[in-house]
């Protein structure tokens, strides 16, 4: 199980994010970019998502957590952070890796932007076609 004072490390990625989680033991306060979670996610929805491996391992309020996350936008950020919590968690424990496996947060979602092809103005939008 956890020692005392033991810091858990956990690297997750979504899209073009890339999450740094650090987790040490203490009153549940999640902090992402030096600021508090309800400041810097907006939305309550992604505020579930960051906590969706606390609820389901009941580890929520039991863990400070400080993340560094940088580039993509807000979802995918909150995906990345999801994703490094989660991995950080199997430090503590090994023994959560079959809830988490089973409720998909360990999986890396492998869905990136496809790329832009000549000829096209964007990945598969053509130029407009016009009879005339």
């Amino acid at each position: 199980m956890a020692k005392a004072a033991a810091k858990f490390y956990g690297t997750g990625r979504r899209k073009k994010s890339i999450a740094r989680v650090y987790m040490t033991p203490g009153k549940g306060n999640i902090t992402i970019n030096k600021r508090p979670i309800d400041e810097y996610f907006g939305l309550e929805t992604l505020k579930v998502i960051v906590r969706q491996p606390l609820v389901a391992t009941e580890t929520d309020g039991k863990y400070d957590i400080n993340v560094n996350v940088k580039g993509g936008g807000f979802t995918g950020q909150a995906g990345a952070v999801r994703h490094g919590i989660a991995r950080a968690l199997l430090e503590v424990d090994n023994e959560f890796r079959a809830i988490l496996k089973k409720e998909g947060y360990l999986t890396r979602d492998p869905r990136m932007k496809e790329r832009k092809k000549y000829g096209l103005k964007a990945a598969r939008r053509a130029p407009q076609f016009s009879k005339r």
